[in-house]
């Protein structure tokens, strides 16, 4: 499955493949503040396989209302493999879905580090038994990789769902 394909296209994919599973997605999402939600929900009929998105910015509401340890921040960052398999979680145990995506990234234009450049995003994906992280380096202005994560997300979720390792991208 490439990203190539337009977001709305993703997601029209991704409602399809859920329906036929009769199965529901969740999002937990940082850098894109609602970005993957609402491509999902551009689509009609969403409501029956769209349970929750979760935009949870700050660390306290990443804690709050995910359950993502505290310490982890302090430790590892919010940009982190770590932070991003508790949000997917935290996603799917709140929301009871099966299926859960979430990312945490560096948009720009500030904020990266040698460690964590601008444009670097991680990515968990959840299918209840297991859990798949992945980190990317996008590259653009601001919109251009919470765009690009955004389709990393939707298409990360298609493979999921195919059976394959969602990281393959």
């Amino acid at each position: 499955m490439s990203n190539e394909l337009p977001i709305t296209a993703l997601a029209e994919q991704l409602g399809q493949r859920l329906l036929a599973q009769q199965a529901q997605v969740s999002t937990a999402e940082s850098c894109t503040g609602g970005g993957i939600a609402e491509a999902i929900t551009r689509i009609a009929g969403s409501s029956a396989w769209f349970e929750a998105g979760y935009v949870t910015y700050s660390n306290q509401q990443k804690t709050r209302q995910l359950q993502v340890p505290a310490e982890l921040f302090a430790s590892v960052g919010a940009v982190s493999h770590e932070v991003v398999e508790a949000m997917v979680r935290g996603a799917q145990k709140h929301s009871g879905a099966r299926y859960a995506v979430a990312v945490s990234g560096i948009a720009g234009p500030d904020g990266g580090t040698a460690q964590k450049p601008v444009g670097t995003v991680w990515l968990a994906w959840g299918d209840g038994d297991h859990c798949y992280t992945e980190r990317r380096q996008f590259r653009g202005d601001r919109q251009a990789v919470r765009e690009q994560t955004v389709a990393a997300a939707l298409g990360g979720l298609l493979r999921l769902l195919a059976e394959e390792n969602p990281t393959l991208g």
